[in-house]
Order: C-alpha cells, then sequence, then structure tokens
C-alpha cells in the first residue's frame, strides 16, 4: 500500500482505466471521482491557492473567500485546510446536501445555503 505524506501529493494522480470496448481504438477513462475532494476541481483549487502565494495575495493565516456552487469549493477547502488558511466559502441554496457537508468536513466556514435572489447584486 502506498503512504503519502500530503494530500497534494493525491491531487492530479488519478488513475487511468482502459475499458475493454471490443474496439480497435484505444479509450481510456480518467476517474476524477477517486481525486481526495471527488473531481478534477481539486487542481483548480491547488492551482489558485499556490498562484496567490507566489503573488503575496494569501499569507501563513490567511483567509480564502469564495462563492461556490460545490465543487471548487470543495478544492479550495481541501487545499486551505491542509495549509492551514482559513476557508469561508458562501454556496447558494441550489448546493447538494452532500456538497455542503463535504464543504463543513473540509472545515470551510461560511453560509450554506444562501437563496440564490440574495447573491444578485441591484436585486
Amino acid at each position: 500500500m502506498d503512504v503519502y505524506e500530503s494530500a497534494f501529493d493525491l491531487i492530479g494522480a488519478t488513475p487511468l482505466v482502459r475499458p475493454r470496448t471490443g474496439s480497435p481504438a484505444a479509450v481510456y477513462a480518467k476517474l476524477e471521482y477517486l481525486s481526495i475532494g471527488g473531481s478534477a476541481k481539486d487542481r483548480i483549487g491547488l492551482r489558485m491557492i499556490e498562484q496567490a502565494e507566489q503573488d503575496g495575495l494569501l499569507r501563513p493565516g490567511g483567509t480564502v473567500v469564495e462563492a461556490t456552487s460545490g465543487n471548487t469549493g470543495i478544492g479550495l477547502a481541501l487545499v486551505a485546510a491542509e495549509k492551514e488558511y482559513r476557508s469561508v466559502l458562501v454556496a447558494s441554496d441550489r448546493a447538494s446536501d452532500e456538497k455542503v457537508a463535504t464543504l463543513r468536513a473540509f472545515g470551510a466556514e461560511g453560509r450554506f445555503p444562501v437563496a440564490v435572489d440574495t447573491l444578485i447584486i441591484g436585486s
């Protein structure tokens, strides 16, 4: 069994499967659902936070703030938790209970859910 030092070692290391299709074409399936946060958006969360660090926009003890419907917020929350940043996320009332539970499990704070009408500026 492989043992990893960090959750970051798992981001982007999703397995490929070559299903038997009976076709002469080589078909591969990338199993992003096996990523630690459950989607390809983990890569985006890691990249956004690393870029903010490089640009000096996010420093130790900082806070990540995002309006999210789920997967990007989950990616940001898991990276923020691993790097010991606070994450404040706002999810609309259209976000599934499972996504909201996952955001909370990764330590995200915020309003879950917010009525979509309250997110529209000027209404």
